[in-house]
């Protein structure tokens, strides 16, 4: 399922293969030692929406995988059964496509989002996603003053119950094509235009390999606009391991360099046949 599809819906309970931790990842050998605790893993989980939900957090308490990206109010009762924090709350906005640039959109995202950040706040959450919407035809400086014009008008609302708002770097070259947010100094122009440490910016590292690449210095200039990081191997946004041309270890430890404390969520699409598995070896490769 793509993520454009996957977003405002809720998730659809369906037959998957459920894992354990024990494994054997397509002929190699796999063992489970314990996470380092350096980075603080989270997974996306639109990626593996044919797993019934249950049995999902069942395979991150295996794992030892404690937080999960993209959830709405209908998931989280379910979460905390199962000890599993939200990272990264949707539930409010359009979508990828219709955003913040557009002022015909402002008083309904305004309203649903002044809604939306109390009730995630409330159940112990901190990050909530929004996205800049297409261009449409509109010039990126007349976008950047809308998403600020509207963005400003929601702040005080977030700074009050602790919540961050974060925009979503992604790509309009593969994936999204004419998503506005989509270089990482457009992204910090709008972040130093709203001013205020509750509105930062989801650092996609697959969409933003595909876009500008220079992946480790970028975080390491702008790591302060950046409060969460997405993983994705390039090309084809799967594993993230020896088949693409990112190498994690690296650009994990430059994250870590920089002294961040939040979440990286792993958002690869499961190629393998064990996707469990797949997900398990992408959690390894980045725990340093």
């Amino acid at each position: 399922m793509k993520r454009r599809t996957f977003i405002g819906s809720s998730v659809a309970a369906s037959v998957g293969i459920v894992s354990t931790a024990g494994i054997a990842m397509e002929g190699k050998s796999f063992t489970t030692n314990d996470l380092k605790g350096n980075i603080n893993h989270s997974v996306c989980r639109w990626c593996y929406s044919k797993i019934p939900m249950e049995d999902f957090l069942k395979n991150l308490n295996e794992l030892g995988i404690n937080s999960m990206d993209l959830t709405g109010p209908e998931d989280w009762p379910l979460m905390k059964k199962y000890g599993i924090h939200a990272s990264m709350c949707w539930g409010a906005g359009f979508g990828i496509e219709k955003g913040w640039n557009d002022p015909k959109l402002h008083e309904e995202l305004i309203k649903d989002y002044i809604q939306m950040i109390p009730k995630v706040a409330e159940s112990g959450y901190t990050n909530l996603i929004c996205f800049s919407g297409n261009r449409n035809g509109m010039n990126d400086e007349d976008g950047l003053k809308n998403c600020t014009d509207g963005l400003k008008q929601i702040m005080s609302v977030a700074e009050k119950h602790g919540v961050v708002i974060q925009m979503e770097l992604l790509n309009s070259k593969v994936d999204h094509k004419d998503y506005m947010c989509d270089h990482s100094e457009w992204g910090v122009a709008l972040c130093k235009e709203i001013g205020s440490e509750n509105f930062k910016l989801l650092y996609d590292i697959y969409h933003m390999q595909i876009m500008e690449g220079d992946v480790i210095r970028t975080i390491r200039e702008y790591h302060e606009y950046f409060g969460h990081y997405h993983t994705g191997g390039n090309p084809g946004r799967h594993e993230i391991d020896e088949t693409q041309e990112l190498y994690y270890p690296a650009i994990m430890k430059a994250i870590l360099e920089t002294g961040f404390k939040g979440h990286v969520a792993q958002e690869f699409i499961p190629s393998w046949e064990d996707k469990i598995a797949a997900l398990k070896q992408g959690v390894t490769i980045c725990d340093i």
